[in-house]
């Protein structure tokens, strides 16, 4: 019997699990644990993959069409996106036939391959991207709430990259704090990724972004509005050039600042909270945005 390609046997894969949420999970944990002899330490860096993961279970929107409360119809293409991608990427390292498919399959066979914080946000990443890019009027039919949040996760997945790959442009002169608190490997990834300390865990939300944004006291306020929002652009001008994407630079409104993706630009004052006094004192401590750096 000929074995399968590695595209075939990932799209297999995928489809077993379609309709399975938390066999999603167990597919994706499996995809990163390896006999010790081919082991190149790739166990550690399932905490991350496996936290974004559980944060879309816990709000039920891997959910599928025929359960009672439907899950999220983007959110189940991305989530299916990035777990083909590490299907297909991990068959081709490990001996079936073929060629990465899409630019997320390359990227993360790369990360198999040479198995760094950098080079898993690099596959990682350039998974989301691809179907954020992809997938774009699916999006637009969720509601406003969750548009927001969809935006805010991409700023912070990115971010979380730029904390390793790019730390002064992430934390200024916190540059030093960069790759530790930005390696997938060591669980802070979840900071980052993981929104439910202000987000029920249900799906759909409704229209009322304003009350979710003023619940937002803690620390997520404070790398929001003091970190990050003052070094967006520059974020995803640096983003687009390290991960390859050129479509990333129209998914934020120039000038305005504000994330587009299925989103009115004119609707920017959700985006532009003011900032409370901890956020305030980020901006002064982290200080200004520094110059151009290198795209990796």
């Amino acid at each position: 019997m000929v074995e399968a390609t590695a595209a075939a046997y990932a799209d297999e894969r995928v489809s077993r699990v379609r309709d399975l949420p938390e066999s999603r999970l167990e597919l994706l944990r499996e995809l990163y644990r390896l006999p010790p002899d081919v082991d190149r330490g790739y166990l550690p860096y399932r905490r991350a993959a496996s936290a974004f993961m559980g944060w879309q279970l816990r709000r039920g929107l891997l959910a599928p069409p025929s359960s009672a409360t439907p899950g999220s119809p983007w959110w189940r293409t991305l989530n299916e996106s990035l777990l083909r991608d590490v299907c297909e990427a991990s068959a081709l390292a490990f001996g079936r036939a073929g060629r990465p498919r899409t630019p997320g399959a390359a990227a993360t066979l790369d990360f198999i391959e040479r198995p760094t914080a950098r080079t898993w946000y690099r596959g990682h990443n350039t998974s989301i991207v691809s179907a954020y890019l992809a997938n774009e009027p699916v999006a637009w039919q969720e509601g406003r709430v969750e548009r927001f949040f969809i935006n805010l996760v991409l700023v912070r997945v990115l971010l979380a990259h730029a904390l390793v790959a790019e730390p002064r442009l992430a934390l200024g002169r916190l540059a030093l704090l960069g790759r530790p608190l930005g390696d997938p490997r060591l669980g802070m990834t979840g900071v980052f990724l993981s929104l439910s300390r202000i987000l029920p865990d249900d799906y759909p939300l409704g229209e009322d972004v304003e009350s979710y944004v003023a619940a937002e006291h803690g620390f997520g306020h404070l790398v929001d509005v003091g970190v990050v929002l003052p070094r967006l652009e520059e974020l995803y001008e640096w983003s687009a050039d390290a991960l390859a994407m050129p479509g990333l630079r129209a998914l934020l409104e120039p000038g305005r600042v504000v994330p587009s993706y299925a989103w009115d630009p004119a609707d920017a004052m959700v985006w532009h909270p003011s900032p409370l006094l901890l956020a305030r004192v980020a901006r002064r401590v982290v200080g200004p945005v520094p110059g151009p750096a290198p795209g990796r």
